[in-house]
């Protein structure tokens, strides 16, 4: 009931949002993360964290240096500053995206959850990595309810979360606010000329929202330890009992969330008891069951007449002069592994292989519009396959291509019940996938080698030794980066070719408009399960690439957060194009532009401000660098052609 308790608050502060301005928010439960690690650290030594860089890191709240503030005071004040967060985010984000296509509201959510997470990690330190509640909020002494022995917090909790909803039912149904909320959702304009301000209105929803995410996780820390990633991923269950509430019932919503937190803590307890039960998160499996089959029976294969589309995608453009633009950046990636050091060879190797990993991204959501939050996983799969192939005898390099077409099957897997979701939704079931085949997939042990993970076998070919790894300065082999600029090149010429033929015109036209698609003889399934499978295909390839740079392979080494900053550093680059993938390898952390910027790997301060730039791009430019390189030349070569066509100056006699 305490786990079902927390998806249930955070699932209806999600309705909320979505009510109020339209946005599916997945740092929602990001918020209630921070705020809840904020509200710790008031309790335990009187300073309030700010999550803006720039600001101050904490403020103190209490005068005396010994003292710390009592429950009954901090409580409000991190409350209060979780309502604060709301406005801001709002305010600065969201609003400016009401218009907007459901591919930047999905991007600027996941720069939020990047940068969220980073904050976690450089306000709150090494305590960043996982917390436990000081002391519990909630009575939490045993009661007997049946015969059995239950926590009072578990009770209160639960009880909290059904109240609260019937208290928002209430407020929507019977108030001004709640019914004038409702009617600016569905028409702005006419919440205006009845003298309600849509504007003023969502920002209240956000602020409402936000304070119910991080009460319910300030309640929930005494119950679970505090872990800022699986806390975050809490969105995944919690979008499940939205769907399962559609978006509109307060009360569905929180007996869904109950239900579901009841399901999984009982298959947890049920893997305890059955031997034959494989030892893997199966928990994580019910909300990924519940938002397809939800989603499957509710959608339609083609958008209705009535369907609204707002915005329009990043302009897709046309490859052109391949060969040069292919020999001159072959050329100085080749001449960079050949004559810089290891640390610039190591930055050049990541590089080209997240350049390939960004090219999935921009064949499925560039070309077809369909957002996928899961390219890591399916990288994850090709890799752990490789390793197994190889291990039994298949050699370099069938062992990765195989990988990559497993990856392609696992791709296609997710993709033909995908096929009748998109837009938001279909980024909430590719979510809920990568979170599935993490823990379902990636936690088998006899697949991935469990908790302790497996090493990958050096590739070799014809006797020449192709791996990564050497000693000292010998490290990043220039063999392996010549690898990666062959299969990259290969991969681009493909996807070019895609692009620039009739299925290319497809996919745009698939993602323009598909009832007119369709209307025009165009398979719209077919040409969605075809991206599916190139998609999952390159991701592969560029997951065994990773496996063998990486050398060892856990269960952490596909996290579900590593689909969503690939998504964000391409989207970042330009998504819909081969320039935007190129672009977005540099922006890779642990990539060139990391060690030009004299950063370290895994930087929490290069992650934060990857995070803000995301946002910034979403908001300002969503056509990314690739996009504003792409115009510059466009005007030259406008400028170029109109001094050429102007008639020469008559010569003077």
């Amino acid at each position: 009931m305490g786990g079902g308790a927390v998806i249930a608050a955070l699932a209806l502060g999600v309705l909320l949002t979505h009510r109020a301005s339209g946005v599916i928010n997945f740092a929602h439960a990001a918020i209630g993360t921070y705020i809840a690690f904020a509200y710790n650290e008031l309790r335990q030594t009187g300073d309030l964290v700010l999550p803006i860089l720039g600001l101050p890191d904490r403020v103190r709240v209490v005068g005396c240096a010994e003292c710390v503030p009592a429950t009954a005071m901090a409580l409000p004040i991190a409350l209060g500053l979780a309502a604060i967060l709301g406005l801001v985010i709002y305010l600065l984000i969201f609003r400016p995206l009401r218009h907007a296509p459901a591919l930047a509201r999905v991007v600027a959510s996941l720069g939020l959850f990047l940068y969220l997470l980073a904050i976690v990690g450089l306000r709150f330190g090494a305590q960043g990595a996982a917390l436990r509640a000081p002391e519990p909020i909630l009575p939490n002494s045993l009661v007997t309810v049946a015969g059995i022995d239950i926590q009072q917090d578990r009770l209160w909790l639960a009880g909290i979360v059904v109240v609260t909803s019937l208290m928002l039912g209430a407020v929507y149904r019977f108030t001004g606010f709640g019914l004038a909320t409702r009617a600016a959702s569905e028409n702005e304009k006419g919440a205006v000329l009845l003298g309600r301000s849509p504007e003023l209105l969502a920002a209240v929803n956000w602020m409402i929202a936000s304070v119910l995410a991080g009460g319910a996780v300030i309640l929930f820390a005494p119950i679970s330890r505090l872990d800022p990633a699986l806390t975050s991923l809490l969105i995944v269950p919690a979008l499940a009992a939205c769907l399962l509430g559609r978006f509109e019932s307060f009360l569905v919503t929180v007996a869904a969330g109950l239900a579901i937190g009841m399901v999984q803590s009982e298959l947890l307890n049920l893997q305890t008891e059955i031997t034959w039960l494989p030892d893997v998160g199966l928990q994580q499996g019910v909300p990924f069951v519940i938002i397809l089959v939800t989603m499957i029976v509710r959608g339609e294969s083609l958008p209705t007449r009535g369907t609204i589309t707002t915005g329009r995608f990043p302009r897709s453009p046309r490859p052109t002069h391949l060969l040069p633009a292919t020999v001159a950046l072959s050329a100085i990636a080749m001449i960079g592994l050949l004559t810089l050091d290891s640390t610039w060879r190591a930055a050049i190797t990541i590089s080209l292989i997240f350049a390939l990993l960004s090219l999935s991204c921009v064949v499925l959501t560039g070309y077809v519009g369909q957002i996928s939050l899961a390219p890591m996983a399916f990288a994850g799969v090709a890799a752990f396959s490789m390793v197994k192939l190889t291990d039994a005898g298949v050699p370099f390099p069938v062992a990765p291509l195989l990988g990559a077409v497993v990856a392609l099957g696992v791709g296609l897997l997710v993709g033909i019940p995908a096929v009748r979701l998109r837009g938001m939704n279909l980024a909430i079931a590719t979510l809920a996938a990568a979170a599935a085949i993490e823990e379902l997939v990636f936690k088998w042990s006899w697949f991935t080698g469990g908790l302790g993970g497996t090493d990958v076998p050096r590739p070799s070919m014809l006797g020449i030794d192709l791996g990564y790894g050497a000693a000292g300065d010998g490290n990043a082999r220039p063999a392996f980066g010549i690898v990666c600029i062959v299969v990259l090149v290969a991969s681009s010429a493909l996807v070019a070719n895609l692009r620039r033929g009739a299925t290319g015109l497809q996919w745009l036209s698939v993602r323009a408009n598909e009832r007119a698609a369709a209307s025009s003889g165009i398979d719209v399934a077919r040409a969605k399960l075809l991206a599916f499978a190139a998609s999952s295909f390159l991701a592969g390839l560029g997951g065994t690439l990773l496996a063998y740079q990486r050398q060892t392979l856990s269960v952490d080494s596909f996290q579900v957060f590593n689909s969503l900053a690939l998504l964000s550093i391409t989207y970042l680059g330009g998504i819909a194009s081969i320039t935007g993938a190129m672009l977005a390898g540099l922006f890779a952390d642990g990539g060139a532009l990391t060690v030009a910027m004299g950063s370290s790997e895994g930087s929490q301060h290069q992650f934060a401000i990857n995070g803000l730039l995301l946002i910034a791009v979403a908001v300002l430019y969503p056509e990314g660098v690739a996009g504003a390189l792409h115009r510059v030349v466009d005007r030259v070569r406008r400028l170029v052609g109109r001094s050429a066509s102007l008639p020469a100056a008559p010569r003077a006699a």
